[in-house]
């Protein structure tokens, strides 16, 4: 799944007439690329919520061959969020394999494939890709990588579900492999975070972060990473 369905705010003029998911970098719209990394990969039916300018980028996928499945999770008359965005298309995501999420602004040379193989390797309710690198917000893993907290360190907010001191501070890619089993598990009803749930969830259920520190990483979220998204993907 990919979750396109954001108001693109960071991205200011870009998004005034068009949804994030079709700014363009090298002439291709962000959706296209992430597509396009995730067939390279061996995924062959992608869903993709929408929202902003919602009629915009159905349009788009309906008028373009990606060499997959692409299924639209309609969320034009409310945002849902990532928790939320992601319990309305339940419909195509609940059936016996795992499922990977990417969020559409998030350009990566990250092993797509590697992570959901030690997804199912390990069989937790979610795998997280995660790195070491500067963010606000950060997840806190135990020595065997399962989440135990979260930080917001420019509020000082923090959710903790454990004692222990000896943890792994590290930065949420935006990349996450979620087992179907999760829909039967998460309270949360209409727009909310998917990082809630998984706060919620880690008290009683295995979520395992997957440390990718090393692989290029990118948020196309903002202006000023537009250019550098555009410098990475011209290299290939």
């Amino acid at each position: 799944m990919v979750l396109a369905a954001g108001m693109g705010t960071r991205l200011k003029e870009f998004t005034q007439n068009k949804p994030k998911a079709l700014v363009e970098i090298n002439g291709k719209p962000l959706i296209a690329h992430v597509i396009a990394k995730l067939v390279e990969q061996g995924f062959t039916t992608i869903v993709v919520n929408v929202h902003h300018f919602s009629n915009l980028l159905i349009e788009y996928l309906q008028s373009n061959s990606f060499g997959a499945e692409i299924l639209i999770s309609d969320e034009s008359n409310q945002l849902l969020d990532t928790g939320g965005g992601i319990i309305n298309a339940q419909q195509f995501l609940n059936g016996n394999e795992p499922f990977l999420v990417h969020n559409v602004d998030i350009i990566s040379d990250i092993n797509l494939s590697k992570l959901y193989n030690h997804h199912l390797s390990r069989n937790p309710l979610a795998t997280l890709a995660v790195s070491n690198r500067e963010s606000s917000r950060k997840f806190f893993f135990d020595n065997e990588m399962k989440l135990v907290g979260w930080k917001n360190f420019k509020t000082n907010k923090q959710i903790m579900v454990s004692q222990e001191t000896a943890l792994q501070e590290l930065a949420f890619s935006g990349i996450h492999i979620i087992s179907p089993s999760i829909f039967k598990l998460i309270k949360q009803k209409g727009s909310f975070s998917i990082v809630d749930a998984y706060l919620d969830l880690c008290k009683n259920h295995t979520i395992l972060g997957f440390d990718t520190t090393g692989s290029y990483l990118l948020d196309v979220g903002k202006v000023e990473s537009l250019a550098e998204a555009s410098r990475f993907l011209g290299q290939g």
